[in-house]
């Protein structure tokens, strides 16, 4: 009776560590997506600003030369 009893309590324990890192991966994940959203924002208001910058250069006429 001792070894089936262990079992079951190493298996409980298995499942309940795979559930601690399983949210543990979904917060990171969370995160993640998060910096990546923030970064890809930065990027389009650089991308705008360039934009702006070649617009206002092309009007001029002037060459980067």
């Amino acid at each position: 009776m001792f070894w089936p009893m262990t079992a079951v309590f190493l298996g409980f324990i298995g499942i309940a560590v795979l559930g601690v890192l399983a949210i543990r991966v979904f917060v990171e994940a969370q995160r993640l997506g998060s910096q990546v959203a923030h970064a890809t924002q930065q990027i389009n208001q650089a991308a705008e600003g360039l934009e702006r910058a070649a617009g206002g250069l092309a009007r001029s006429g002037e060459s980067l030369r």
